[in-house]
């Protein structure tokens, strides 16, 4: 064997194909064999106690089913705490039968922070910061690729909590991807390489398509090219987490765009590794509050011609920084 020159802490067999380190093995850039470097997070949530609810994990380090909460109600701030305690460690937490009005939707975000107004989805909820999704073959959306939600903003949400009115009998699960684990299983050399790259972010691929040309430049002034860290440093748990996605992220800076295009396209295939995944089956009113810092999301469009109705609710976040 000898060592190939992108990639020093990995050595080539004799099949250009394969990849070999220490601790893991590659063909064509795909992880085989066990995510080693998921076990001391796996260890980290298994040992977690709580005092205020029941937890049933769902991922291998992302992901976790809430019991014994009721959403509807005024809950004593202790329980919020814990709340959002779980919501860093588990990346994303799922509640079930949760008959939730629009008002108790907002009431039980707004303990977490203040809430996002969007500017391209209307609310049609009666609640401003409440946005309704009623999707159908005729009502497209880009929901179906991995995704931060709103990183087009210089202060990206900090979460967001999606309360499902309706749902089809089957499909339309949301799938979570846990960024921490997609950076760490990068090579360390590739780790040092992104770690001071910037990204810039724009709604014009997903949401420009809805703006009249006449009202572009004016939505431009209002939101323009931003700027984020390719690696972020999230803001609570100090720990550094992959913060690209194909949605909203243009390119890399200060690199040639082949090879912006080259460093996205390997990025999100790490990131969308199933093992740093959990899956979401929904059932009419049943919860999903993810770390949108933390985690990326993908909700399968596969139940055409039935409709499937969430609405949900945005906290606001703080400017990424590494």
């Amino acid at each position: 064997m000898t060592p190939t020159t992108a990639h020093p802490d990995i050595v080539a067999t004799r099949d250009v194909s394969t990849l070999i380190s220490a601790d893991r093995v590659e063909l064509h850039g795909q992880k085989v064999g066990p995510i080693t470097h998921l076990s001391e997070e796996r260890a980290r949530l298994a040992a977690l106690t709580w005092q205020n609810f029941d937890v049933k994990r769902v991922g291998a380090t992302i992901g976790a089913e809430i019991h014994g909460v009721d959403l509807t109600k005024d809950l004593p701030q202790p329980v919020i705490d814990e709340i959002r305690q779980a919501l860093l460690a588990y990346k994303v937490i799922f509640f079930r039968d949760q008959p939730m009005t629009s008002t108790q939707h907002v009431s039980f975000a707004r303990r977490f922070g203040e809430l996002e107004i969007h500017p391209f989805i209307p609310s049609n909820t009666g609640q401003p910061e409440l946005v309704r999704f009623e999707k159908s073959f005729d009502v497209k959306g880009f929901e179906n690729m991995w995704h931060f939600d709103v990183t087009w903003r210089a202060v990206p949400s900090m979460g967001a909590v999606l309360h499902a009115v309706k749902v089809p009998d089957s499909g339309g699960d949301t799938l979570f991807a846990d960024m921490y684990a997609a950076y760490e299983g990068l090579s360390p050399a590739t780790r040092d390489y992104i770690d001071p790259l910037d990204t810039e972010h724009d709604f014009v691929k997903s949401f420009g398509r809805g703006v009249l040309p006449e009202q572009m430049p004016a939505m431009r002034e209002k939101y323009p090219l931003v700027v984020h860290p390719l690696v972020a440093r999230h803001p609570e748990t100090g720990r550094k987490h992959l913060y690209a996605n194909p949605v909203f992220t243009n390119r890399v800076l200060g690199v040639s765009e082949d090879e912006s295009e080259r460093l996205l396209t390997e990025l999100w295939r790490e990131s969308s590794n199933v093992e740093y995944q959990c899956r979401f089956k929904w059932e009419n009113d049943s919860v999903a509050f993810w770390d949108n810092r933390a985690c990326q999301h993908y909700a399968s469009s596969d139940y055409w011609p039935e409709i499937r109705i969430m609405e949900r609710a945005s906290i606001v976040g703080s400017r990424p920084t590494r």
